[in-house]
């Protein structure tokens, strides 16, 4: 009776979360916004799904489900990292380094800084070195 409530609520959570997720990809009004709602979505929408399979088999039929282990740590791995691309692309097709705010320190924002720029402006703030 407990696993099946255990299980219940992570259908449940788990369709909440996709629920929200779409409408925050419909209504959401920036790209860099919409960006969020679907990475959460599928992180916590598709791995409560999973967890929630894993459980089953684990207490209904007697067997751990390695597979499903699998792809939830791979979906909570990729996720984040897939919208962190996604979003730097965004980043560099439409803002140019003069759009962004102040870092507050002589350092640009690092998606517009090479470290072969970097090492140019260290060698020239430190001077010529002495041998």
């Amino acid at each position: 009776m407990v696993v099946d409530i255990l299980i219940s609520a992570c259908l449940v959570i788990s369709g909440l979360f996709g629920l929200v997720g779409s409408f925050g990809l419909i209504k959401l009004p920036d790209p860099m916004m919409r960006l969020h709602a679907p990475t959460k979505a599928t992180t916590l929408g598709v791995g409560g799904a999973l967890i929630a399979s894993m459980l089953f088999f684990y207490f209904k039929v007697g067997q751990f489900s390695f597979h499903e282990f699998m792809i939830v740590l791979f979906l909570f791995l990729t996720a984040p990292i897939t919208g962190h691309f996604i979003a730097k692309t965004h980043l560099h097709l439409v803002h140019k380094p003069g759009d962004l705010p102040p870092t507050g320190t002589d350092r640009p924002w690092a998606s517009y800084e090479s470290d072969e720029e970097r090492a140019r402006i260290e060698a020239e703030a430190t001077g010529p070195q002495q041998g």
